[in-house]
């Protein structure tokens, strides 16, 4: 098949697809006339390039992927390579997660903080002459 008709049934551009021959991730090969010619080996290994891109991997990282499909691995996962690369993205699944969970807590800190704050300034107003609550972003509640 033409660059066309590949980019068109991987849900890519020609432009990607030339960019993913200049990184050496797609080969290519070229008819007599100098157009490039695929086949649907090529259009398995840019499905694969998608998903892993799907799933935060970046596309060097695809790499080792690529080269176990072209090595003749059905889905391209069972190189050393690729397993290294596996695990390596789930550490930094695990270090983002534990990030959040941290980012995640402290946010819930200061909306109890905040919420107490409220609590404390309308219990204030309801005392005559007690304090009228005032918006933190700037004004007066109504």
């Amino acid at each position: 098949m033409r660059i066309g008709e590949l980019a068109a049934r991987a849900g890519t551009t020609t432009r990607t697809l030339r960019y993913y021959e200049a990184r050496g991730l797609l080969p290519a090969r070229r008819t007599d006339n100098g157009h490039r010619t695929y086949d649907e080996g090529d259009l398995k290994l840019l499905r694969q390039i998608r998903t892993l891109q799907d799933f935060g991997f970046d596309l060097e990282e695809t790499r080792p992927f690529v080269e176990c499909l072209r090595a003749g691995h059905p889905e391209g996962d069972a190189c050393p390579a690729s397993l290294q690369v596996y695990r390596r993205k789930l550490d930094e699944l695990d270090a983002l997660i534990g990030e959040l969970t941290a980012v995640r807590a402290q946010v819930g800190r200061q909306l109890a903080r905040a919420e107490s704050a409220k609590d404390e300034l309308a219990a204030g107003a309801a005392v005559p002459g007690g304090p009228e609550p005032v918006c933190e972003l700037g004004g007066r509640q109504g």
